[in-house]
């Protein structure tokens, strides 16, 4: 993947290497217990903090023990964060609307912010409460030796999806999964609300790749099959054979392997925001 051809954002702060302070929100300690519990609850852990944030609350302080690096990994997401910015913002001016970009957050172990405390373990997340997008680089890691993905276009397509989840936040899709939770409804499941919203951000990630395509041409061979792997490896289904040995439908949270690969690529191929509405789909 050419993705030096991309411009660089400056929307990146570098937390790694800082050590975060004592405060409110949770500690590690229950950030384990929270991981836990859903776990054992088929949820999503990211899901449990953003509620357990709320009452909590986001305590975002840090103290710095070594300056933020330049190096290759730190360019590569600004380049992506970057493409992203250019992409969305004349997506949203053809539509008459103004894009209002997030800022990405590298940290490393832990980091707190508007939705609670977090782990490196929780994977890369969206907090809609301070429009942050926060990745722990290590993930990339995880993603090549555990999870069966990885490769530079599957970490460009982790980024485009936790973007996808910041498009959501701006046309109101977050606040209506939230108020659906709010007032009780089941928002889990093969077919509920979590599932659609997640398959969402698959396809507008597909959408962003279909335009950066058109505008670098930078995808070289295999680059496609990286991001399909990666998505298939992160299917609620496989995820689940692998850590229960059994898959449980009624606690997805993400969409099978399958789902996964169709809502991306119906994204990539058609570059159309339109094709993307899973919320009124009749078949996932």
């Amino acid at each position: 993947m050419k993705w030096n051809r991309a411009r660089k954002s400056s929307n990146v702060d570098d937390r790694r290497g800082r050590r975060v302070a004592a405060g409110g929100g949770l500690g590690l300690g229950g950030i384990a217990i929270v991981v836990v519990i859903s776990l054992a609850m088929g949820k999503n852990p990211m899901e449990l903090l953003g509620l357990v944030g709320q009452f909590t609350g986001g305590d975002t302080t840090t103290s710095q023990t070594s300056a933020p690096v330049d190096d290759e990994a730190s360019r590569f997401v600004a380049s992506i964060l970057g493409e992203t910015e250019d992409v969305w913002t004349q997506l949203f001016r053809q539509r008459g609307s103004s894009y209002s970009a997030p800022t990405l957050v590298l940290f490393t172990d832990q980091v707190r912010s508007a939705c609670g405390a977090a782990s490196s373990a929780m994977g890369p997340f969206y907090c809609p409460g301070d429009q942050q997008i926060y990745i722990d680089l290590g993930f990339f890691e995880q993603m090549r030796t555990r999870l069966g993905g990885g490769g530079e276009f599957a970490e460009a397509y982790v980024i485009a999806h936790e973007v996808g989840h910041h498009i959501q936040n701006l046309t109101g899709v977050v606040q209506q999964v939230n108020d659906a939770r709010r007032r009780g409804q089941n928002i889990e499941g093969a077919t509920g609300l979590l599932v659609r919203q997640e398959l969402q951000a698959d396809c507008y990630s597909g959408v962003w790749a279909h335009h950066a395509q058109r505008r670098h041409d930078w995808l070289e061979p295999g680059d496609i099959e990286q991001a399909l792997n990666t998505a298939s490896a992160i299917g609620d289904d496989q995820l689940q054979r692998q850590s229960r040995g059994a898959v449980v439908p009624d606690s997805f949270t993400h969409g099978t392997s399958e789902q996964r690969v169709r809502w991306f690529t119906r994204g990539f191929e058609t570059g159309d925001l339109d094709r993307c509405d899973t919320f009124q789909a009749q078949s996932l």
